[in-house]
């Protein structure tokens, strides 16, 4: 009696709450029409993110071609494109030391050959965890949390625990004294230090690549895996001829994301090696933060031409993801 009197109770205050909003759409319906009357509904969302993507967009662009350190827009001078003019320019495109924003084409280097070296390993390193997860294991579900963990942690937390463990009087350094080894710079020597922000970032991600590809593993017939065991198939031919080929599209996904999340590396950067030693592992992002607000003069239209420039960088790869997307969808259909 009592759990029917609370269903009631619900049922009422449920018909109550959309009642309010009767007269509101029955004024929409009656003077935008029925079809139209969607606009209702997505008009709240469209508002918001016109209002924190578009306009910030639109402002973004407006600081790209204005110049000067004054922050409000209409008191910056209109210069064109030389903003980017100051970021491009490079006697020689070989030598970073001939560009005239020298720091700026060191960050992209850095960028491009972290996100290569993190990415191929990122990629890798997921593929097999996956391939190991997805077998008949002891603990299978606690690994499978294990390794997912870190994904839920802060980048912050993640690279606050790292740097707690590698700095000069660290955890790591701390064991090494111990053995009666030297201490090693692990973070204020340039080699090292860009080793330690790819092996981070991907102990911090790999979980979210492996989640995805574990997903794609799972959702293979079975009886493709008893058809080759009963053709006495070798696990190589398995690999090769089954598994990745049906895992490519899951492949692809995880390719792509991986890659734009690479060239947008910042928060683990910032605050293991704050970009340093010097310029070791300066980034593009952080080189936009450091122009535009951690300077002492800021450069706004800098720090804005270089964020529209990796916008279009971050475009492409979008759009490489989707014509590889449509490529397999098309070579699954002519099969």
């Amino acid at each position: 009696m009592t759990q029917k009197l609370a269903s009631r109770s619900v049922q009422f205050g449920l018909a109550f709450f959309f009642n309010l909003f009767e007269p509101f759409f029955r004024f929409g319906q009656k003077h935008l029409g029925f079809k139209r009357l969607g606009w209702l509904f997505v008009g709240p969302n469209l508002l918001v993110f016109g209002l924190f993507t578009f306009l910030p967009i639109l402002i973004n662009l407006i600081y790209a071609v204005t110049g000067g350190v004054k922050l409000m827009p209409f008191d910056r001078p209109y210069v064109g494109v030389e903003n980017f003019g100051i970021l491009l320019e490079c006697r020689d495109y070989f030598d970073i030391q001939t560009c005239r924003k020298d720091i700026f084409w060191r960050a992209i280097f850095n960028t491009v050959q972290f996100s290569v070296i993190q990415v191929v390993l990122m990629v890798f390193f997921s593929l097999v965890t996956a391939l190991i997860l997805n077998r008949k294991i002891i603990g299978r579900g606690f690994w499978r949390g294990v390794f997912f963990y870190p994904v839920l942690l802060s980048p912050v937390v993640v690279a606050l625990i790292w740097k707690w463990l590698l700095q000069n009087q660290g955890v790591f350094n701390a064991g090494l004294i111990a053995a009666g080894s030297q201490p090693i710079e692990w973070l204020t020597t340039g080699s090292w230090a860009f080793f330690w922000t790819v092996f981070v970032s991907i102990w911090a991600h790999m979980g979210f690549y492996t989640l995805i590809l574990l997903a794609g593993l799972q959702a293979i017939p079975k009886d493709m895996y008893e058809a080759a065991e009963m053709d006495a198939a070798s696990p190589w031919r398995t690999l090769t001829r089954i598994t990745l080929p049906l895992l490519m599209p899951n492949l692809i996904v995880v390719l792509v994301l991986a890659m734009i999340r690479a060239v947008q590396i910042f928060d683990e950067v910032f605050v293991l090696t704050g970009g340093g030693p010097g310029s070791a592992t300066t980034f593009i992002v952080q080189f936009i933060y450091q122009t535009g607000f951690a300077e002492q003069i800021h450069l706004y239209g800098l720090a804005a031409a270089a964020s529209l420039i990796l916008a279009v960088g971050l475009m492409t790869l979008t759009l490489v993801q989707l014509k590889l997307t449509n490529a397999e969808k098309a070579g699954k259909r002519a099969r």
